[in-house]
């Protein structure tokens, strides 16, 4: 069983290594400002104590004021992992950097957040709807969405 990080000590780490970058610590999650996501990111890839090389999965969350794009990372090596959160703000152009260049695995996870919920992620190589054809009106897991 993967065992879960301290996160406090990760958000420590973290600011140190990049300060100002955490907004806020909880029991099992770290929020990192949208702007430091890939910083933050590739620090927990890289860092040989953290080794967080494989990413589990990213789901988009609609708050209505702003979304938030949970990233579930583990580390095979260490067999423990962490979730990453950032938020993005607006309902008309949420966005929030692409970890594609990190792990390969989020090219496919990323546009399906962007299909379902309508957060875009700047520097995706191809961001385009996968479940649903490119003329559909809206975002079907978004709070407001409204059905035909």
């Amino acid at each position: 069983m993967t065992t879960q990080l301290n996160v406090q000590d990760l958000a420590q780490q973290i600011e140190k290594r990049l300060p100002g970058s955490v907004i806020d610590v909880r029991d099992n999650h770290v929020l990192v400002k949208a702007e430091s996501l890939v910083d933050v990111a590739q620090y927990c890839h890289d860092a040989p104590a953290l080794a967080l090389d494989m990413l589990v999965s990213i789901t988009g969350v609609d708050y209505i004021g702003y979304f938030e794009v949970v990233y579930h990372l583990v580390s095979i090596k260490h067999n423990h992992g962490v979730w990453l959160k950032a938020r993005a703000y607006g309902r008309e152009a949420p966005e929030v950097p692409s970890l594609t260049p990190i792990w390969q695995g989020a090219i496919l996870q990323e546009a399906e957040v962007y299909d379902l919920m309508g957060i875009r992620f700047s520097g995706h190589p191809n961001l385009t709807r996968v479940f649903l054809w490119e003329g559909f009106k809206g975002h079907p897991h978004r709070k407001d969405f409204v059905g035909a």
